[in-house]
């Protein structure tokens, strides 16, 4: 789900290369289709295209019954769709406010309901969910994107407690900055990370089915000591 742009697709690149089944899930079918083309050059053993919409919840079933149909089972499920947008947009938009909480947590959730119970019917698999360091702690400069991503993990990670004696291996990939078309307006950081970087190591941690994944992982001790920060650091600090 997300894998026609930025770290999805270089991690779909990534699978499609070491022959991989791979059904891409969006609402974009004419981008799908391309990027299914794409990831057949590069080795992919089949690819779907499949028509599944974030923002429509009754689309997420039928998505999944057809990305089945289309490969014969379902090993792993990776959602990487989201949206982003600075505090100080949202702060002027409350329609936008909406649409990303939204989008990035209610839906999200939703379509991970779906494929939890999907893949615990079939007696197990990966699931595979881009949050963000944004969560870690509330911060100035995403107060609400960062509300979104914080509670997000925190069912991520209510589920991995839950049903990983069942079968269930959830993978929470925490990504700080990466360079891609979401992050173009924005200045990078000086540890910025490259989307194919961060898809080699979320596709390790998919394989072994680490529970939390920072990337780039220099992202683990910087939120390690901004955790650690008292309050009335924080008030003080842009960060």
């Amino acid at each position: 789900m997300g894998a026609t742009k930025g770290m999805g697709r270089a991690l779909a690149r990534r699978m499609a290369a070491r022959g991989d089944r791979i059904a891409l899930l969006g609402r974009d079918l004419d981008a799908l289709e391309r990027s299914a083309r794409d990831l057949e050059v590069r080795g992919a053993a089949a690819t779907a295209a499949v028509h599944c919409d974030l923002e429509g919840p009754d689309t997420f079933e039928g998505a999944l019954d057809a990305a089945e149909a289309a490969l014969g089972r379902l090993d792993a499920v990776v959602v990487t769709a989201g949206i982003f947008a600075t505090q100080d947009a949202l702060e002027a938009d409350a329609a936008l406010t909406e649409r990303l909480l939204t989008l990035d947590f209610t839906n999200t959730v939703l379509f991970c309901e779906a494929a939890r119970r999907r893949l615990l019917a079939a007696g197990g698999g990966k699931l595979c969910v881009f949050s963000s360091v944004a969560g870690e702690r509330g911060r100035k400069p995403v107060v609400l994107y960062g509300a979104s991503k914080a509670g997000l993990s925190a069912y991520l990670e209510g589920l991995d407690h839950r049903y990983r004696a069942q079968g269930l291996e959830v993978i929470t990939v925490k990504p700080g900055f990466v360079r891609t078309s979401m992050t173009a307006e924005l200045s990078p950081p000086p540890f910025a990370g490259e989307a194919d970087d961060v898809a080699a190591t979320v596709l390790d941690a998919i394989d072994r089915g680490v529970p939390v994944v920072y990337a780039p992982a220099a992202w683990r001790p910087i939120m390690a000591v901004i955790r650690a920060l008292p309050r009335f650091v924080m008030r003080r600090v842009g960060f």
